[in-house]
C-alpha cells in the first residue's frame, strides 16, 4: 500500500495550519476591536469560504493562480513555478477553506479574555507585544488550540477545493481525500475503504484532542459554589 497520499495530506495540513495560526490569530486579535459595524462586515468576508461549497473556492483559486492567470503567469514566466497541479497548489486551498475555522474559534477566546490582566500588566510597564505574547495567548490558549486542531483536521480531509487546484497524480498531488475518491472510481473498493478507515481514525483522534483542549473549569466553579 502506497503511504504517499498520508503524507501528503498530513504536510500539507501542517503547512498550512502554521499559516492559519498566526493569520487567525492575528485577524482576530485585531477585528474584535473594530466598531461592530465594520466588525460585521469583515466577518461576513472571511468566514464566506466556510458556507461556500469548496468547488466553487477552487474555481476562484484556478482563475487567480492558473496559468492564463496574471499571478500565474509571472509564476510560471519569472520563477518556473506553476501555481496550480502541484502538491504545494493544495496549501492555497487548504488555508482558505480552513482560515474561518481558526478565526472564530480564536476571536471567541479572545472575547471571552478578561481585560482587567492586561490593565494590571499595563500598570507594570509591560508593552503591548509583552502582554499578547505573555499574558493574553496563554489566557487564551485552550480556545486557540482547539481551533488549530480542527483546522488540521479539516485540511487533512479537504477534497473539493484541492481536487481543483491540485488535481490526482499517484506520488506526486494524490492526498487521502483525492485517493478515496480515485480507488473508488477504478472499482479498487478495498483500497477505498482502507483509506477511509484511515481518515476516521484520524477525525476520532482529532476529536478527542478538541473534548480535551476544551476548557471545564467554568463548570467545576460553578459546581464548587453550588
Amino acid at each position: 500500500m502506497d503511504l504517499f497520499p498520508l503524507y501528503n495530506s498530513v504536510r500539507i495540513a501542517l503547512i498550512s495550519s502554521v499559516i492559519i495560526f498566526f493569520l487567525g490569530i492575528f485577524a482576530a486579535y485585531y477585528i474584535r476591536k473594530l466598531p461592530a459595524k465594520v466588525k460585521g462586515v469583515i466577518d461576513v468576508i472571511l468566514t464566506l469560504p466556510l458556507v461556500l461549497p469548496p468547488t466553487v473556492v477552487g474555481f476562484f483559486l484556478i482563475k487567480i493562480l492558473g496559468p492564463n492567470s496574471s499571478l500565474g503567469s509571472i509564476a510560471v514566466d519569472y520563477f518556473n513555478l506553476p501555481l496550480i497541479m502541484n502538491w504545494y497548489s493544495a496549501i492555497f486551498a487548504t488555508v482558505i477553506v480552513t482560515f474561518p475555522l481558526m478565526y472564530r474559534t480564536t476571536r471567541g477566546a479572545f472575547e471571552a479574555y478578561n481585560e482587567n490582566l492586561s490593565f494590571a500588566a499595563q500598570t507594570l510597564g509591560k508593552s503591548n507585544t509583552w502582554i499578547f505574547w505573555k499574558v493574553i495567548l496563554p489566557n487564551c490558549k485552550k480556545g486557540v488550540m482547539a481551533g488549530l486542531v480542527l483546522s488540521f483536521a479539516r485540511a487533512l480531509g479537504e477534497y473539493g477545493a484541492t481536487s481543483m487546484v491540485s488535481g490526482y497524480t499517484p506520488g506526486k498531488t494524490a492526498t487521502i481525500s483525492t485517493s478515496v475518491y480515485q480507488y473508488w472510481r477504478i472499482g479498487q473498493d478495498e483500497l477505498a475503504y482502507k483509506w477511509v478507515l484511515i481518515n476516521v481514525l484520524i477525525s476520532f483522534v482529532v476529536l478527542v484532542a478538541i473534548n480535551f483542549l476544551e476548557d471545564k473549569t467554568p463548570e467545576k466553579k460553578e459546581m464548587s459554589h453550588a
